[in-house]
């Protein structure tokens, strides 16, 4: 039973009351960020330098799919958001069931047709003889627990719908715990290698995609939403799709610009440059992870309100955010940036050569994250309001386009690897101007200022 002081999508949110809703979402991406933060920390200090860069190499194509669970996720809680708002709860259930029968069935294809074709992937992102078999062997095990890991990613956004927040806290949590937990037994008594690290991994998803289902399909379920019999319907689904768009177009896009990069560090940097990436990466996943969690928590309220046609809170709503991300964003790029010696030193320090560099560019691509978390949520913004082209565009442009064509100018104009580096905080300048040419053109449609 929920209590008098549990906090519904309908309230008036004061700062106050915002963070205490999305703070259990943020907590949560904090902890599926450190999956593969775990996995390349005891890669790197106890499995060696060339099998940490063979994980960085092919991640960006095993993360890839994790983006289609986003894209159901946030697309579909917006569209169940918003019918909640409207006060159909009983369609707002059938369309909740149907993209979770459709996550089920999009993750079993995607593990069968990557497991086929992990050994070509590898080599076409640049494996040589060194790192092909660590790369084959990670990802195949890896993308076995696609499911899972999709479903998690789609309950993160459904249990904040459903008013559940600190239950998808507590399983990420669970999950969390049960990877480096994990790591620690297969990598360093078991000494299993990547294929020890992948295990923990697929095994804590399992974790964080099998116990929001249970939790569902309970008869002990007393939130705005439950698993239903339901078949798919090509109108819901295909909105839903097309309105998480962006998710998915940030997700194919990162990991299409990640292999970039890693082609760009192999011709100015060789290993070096991989394993430094690998490292912005792994730091950036937690970073960002807390800009993600923020608009995370927020966007089912705004779609709520904007089913209820409530424009006041939609105002309330683009004002406080935007102010708690610029606040985090500028703490952020302070505590990275003072600290990337001490970060770096955490995965590279056995490497007085490759420490250096990692530093460098830590406090370099820092400077990014002054833009990042507004641009996160303009895009999230627009997916709760229903209007994924926007939402799309602002991703698809922040992620591929402006990162795609610094990564491959700067190099030239600065010459040599810290041109790669300043490609972040270029693409998230030129990002947050877009944002906010978005935000102003469609003022008038929407009326949250």
């Amino acid at each position: 039973m929920k209590t008098k002081t549990a906090i519904q999508l309908s309230d008036h949110f004061t700062y106050g009351r915002l963070l205490r809703f999305c703070f259990p979402s943020i907590v949560m991406m904090v902890f599926t960020s450190i999956y593969g933060v775990v996995d390349g920390l005891f890669i790197s200090n106890f499995v060696g330098k060339t099998p940490f860069a063979a994980i960085n190499l092919i991640m960006p194509f095993v993360m890839l799919f994790g983006g289609v669970g986003f894209m159901i996720g946030t697309g579909g809680s917006a569209l169940v958001a918003k019918t909640l708002g409207e006060g159909d709860k009983e369609r707002a259930n059938r369309y909740f069931s149907m993209m979770i029968l459709l996550t089920v069935l999009a993750g079993v294809l995607i593990s069968a047709v990557g497991m086929i074709f992990m050994k070509p992937v590898a080599l076409f992102l640049g494996a040589d003889s060194e790192m092909l078999q660590d790369c084959v062997i990670y990802g195949r095990t890896s993308i076995a627990f696609t499911t899972a890991f999709m479903l998690q990613n789609t309950f993160q956004s459904f249990l904040i719908t459903a008013e559940r927040p600190k239950l998808g806290l507590v399983c990420t949590v669970a999950a969390g715990v049960t990877n480096m937990a994990l790591d620690a037994l297969f990598i360093i008594v078991f000494h299993w290698g990547v294929v020890g690290a992948a295990l923990a991994t697929g095994l804590s998803q399992c974790v964080g995609g099998v116990v929001p289902l249970c939790y569902f399909l309970s008869k002990k379920n007393t939130s705005l939403l439950r698993l239903v019999k339901t078949r798919l319907e090509a109108k819901p689904i295909i909105k839903a799709c097309a309105n998480g768009a962006s998710e998915m177009v940030s997700n194919i896009t990162s990991s299409v610009v990640a292999a970039l990069y890693n082609f760009q560090l192999l011709k100015y940097a060789g290993q070096n440059g991989v394993a430094a990436y690998g490292v912005l990466m792994y730091a950036q996943f937690i970073f960002v992870a807390i800009f993600i969690g923020l608009s995370m928590g927020g966007a089912p309220i705004v779609g709520f309100h904007y089913g209820a046609q409530n424009i006041d809170e939609l105002k309330n709503m683009l004002r406080k955010n935007t102010v708690l991300s610029g606040c985090l964003g500028i703490s952020m790029a302070v505590v990275s940036f003072a600290f990337a010696p001490y970060l770096s030193a955490v995965f590279v320090g056995y490497d007085a050569e490759l420490l250096a560099m990692t530093t460098a560019a830590f406090r370099i691509t820092s400077l990014g994250f002054i833009f990042t978390g507004f641009n996160i949520f303009s895009s999230s913004f627009f997916t709760a309001l229903n209007n994924g082209a926007v939402s799309a565009a602002i991703s698809f442009l922040r992620t591929f386009v402006f990162k795609l064509s610094a990564v491959l100018l700067l190099p030239v104009l600065l010459g040599g690897v810290s041109g790669i580096w300043w490609a972040e905080v270029t693409a998230e300048c030129a990002a947050f101007l877009l944002s906010i040419i978005f935000l102003f053109a469609c003022r008038k449609k929407y009326r949250y200022f």
